[in-house]
C-alpha cells in the first residue's frame, strides 16, 4: 500500500501544481497583471509549490533530511536530468546574453547556500536573508523586464470567470497538500523498511517526484523547438528552490543539515550549475551528445546513492 500512496502522492503533486497554476495565472488575468509579472510571480512559486510544501512538511514533521535533499535533489535533477532529457529530444540554445544574470544569480543562491550549511543548520536568520535574496532577484528581473513565460497559459481569449479560476486553484492547492503529505509519509516509510536514509530519499525519488512540473514543461516546450522556456524554466526553478523554498522553510522551521549535503550533494549542484553557465558562455548551446552526458552522469550519481 505505500507503493500506491507513493505514486498517488507524486500524481496529485503532478496534477495539483498543474491546477494551482492555471487558477492563479486566470485570477492574476482579471485584475489585469502583466504576462510578465504573472510568470516571475504566480507562474514561479506555482510551479515551486510542491517542493515548498514538502519541504515545509518534512520540517515540521521531524524528517529534516528530507526538506534538504527535496532541495538539493531538485536542483542536480533540474539540470542533469531535465536539461539532459530536453536536450537529448532537441537541441538547446542557452546563449549566454540573456541568461547571464538568471544563471550569476543560480551560482550565487547555490554558493550562499553551501556556505550557510555548513554549520549543519539552516536557521530562521537565514531562511529570511534567502528570503531577500528571492525579493531582490524580483525586483531586479521586474525592472529588466525580462522573464520566462509559458505561452500556453496566455491565450488572447478572456480569461475564465473569477469564480471559476479560484476554485481551480483552491482545489489544486487542497490536492497539493494532501499529496505532499502522501508521498512524506510513504517515502519515510520506504526509507525505514529498507534501511535507506531520509536525506537519500530526498535527494531521488521526492526530488524527482517535486520536479514533475518543471520535467512536463520543458520537455513538452523542447518538442516545441522552444529552448528559451525550458532553460529558463529549470534555472528560475533553482534559484527559486534556494530562495524561496528552503528560505520559507527555514524562517518557519530550523532545518538540521546532515554533514553529507555539504559535501557530495552541493558538490554536485554547484558543478552542475557552473557546468550549465560554461557552457552556455563558451558554447551557447547544449546538444544531443552533452544531454546525453547529463543523463549519464545523474544516472551515475543516483546509481551512488542507492549503494548508500
Amino acid at each position: 500500500m505505500t507503493y500506491v500512496f507513493l505514486v498517488i502522492g507524486f500524481l496529485g503533486l503532478f496534477l495539483g501544481g498543474e491546477f494551482l497554476v492555471r487558477g492563479a495565472v486566470g485570477i492574476a488575468r482579471r485584475f489585469g497583471l502583466s504576462p510578465l509579472v504573472i510568470g516571475l510571480t504566480v507562474v514561479g512559486f506555482g510551479t515551486s509549490m510542491p517542493e515548498l510544501l514538502v519541504s515545509v512538511q518534512a520540517a515540521l514533521g521531524g524528517t529534516p533530511a528530507i526538506a534538504m535533499g527535496n532541495v538539493v535533489g531538485s536542483n542536480i535533477a533540474n539540470i542533469l536530468l531535465i536539461l539532459g532529457v530536453s536536450a537529448v529530444i532537441a537541441p538547446l540554445g542557452i546563449g549566454f546574453a540573456g541568461l547571464r544574470r538568471d544563471l550569476a544569480v543560480m551560482l550565487a543562491a547555490t554558493v550562499l547556500l553551501w556556505g550557510m550549511i555548513l554549520g549543519g543548520v539552516l536557521g530562521r536568520i537565514e531562511g529570511l536573508i534567502l528570503c531577500a535574496g528571492l525579493l531582490a532577484f524580483l525586483r531586479a528581473a521586474l525592472r529588466s523586464g525580462q522573464g520566462v513565460v509559458n505561452p500556453e497559459l496566455f491565450s488572447a481569449e478572456e480569461p475564465p470567470p473569477l469564480w471559476r479560476s479560484a476554485l481551480i486553484a483552491v482545489a489544486g492547492l487542497a490536492v497539493l497538500l494532501v499529496s505532499a503529505r502522501l508521498l512524506i509519509d510513504s517515502a519515510t516509510a520506504l526509507a525505514r523498511a529498507f534501511g535507506i536514509s531520509e536525506a537519500v530519499i530526498g535527494l531521488t525519488i521526492v526530488a524527482i517526484g517535486t520536479s514533475l512540473p518543471e520535467l512536463a514543461t520543458s520537455v513538452v516546450a523542447a518538442l516545441r523547438r522552444q529552448a528559451d522556456i525550458s532553460v529558463g524554466n529549470v534555472v528560475g526553478s533553482n534559484i527559486f528552490n534556494i530562495l524561496g523554498i528552503l528560505g520559507i522553510t527555514a524562517a518557519v522551521a530550523p532545518i538540521p543539515v546532515e554533514p553529507r549535503f555539504a559535501g557530495v550533494d552541493m558538490t554536485l549542484a554547484f558543478a552542475a550549475a557552473a557546468g550549465l553557465a560554461f557552457a552556455s558562455w563558451y558554447w551557447g548551446r547544449l546538444g544531443r551528445p552533452a544531454g546525453a552526458g547529463l543523463l549519464a552522469v545523474y544516472g551515475g550519481y543516483v546509481a551512488a546513492m542507492a549503494l548508500i
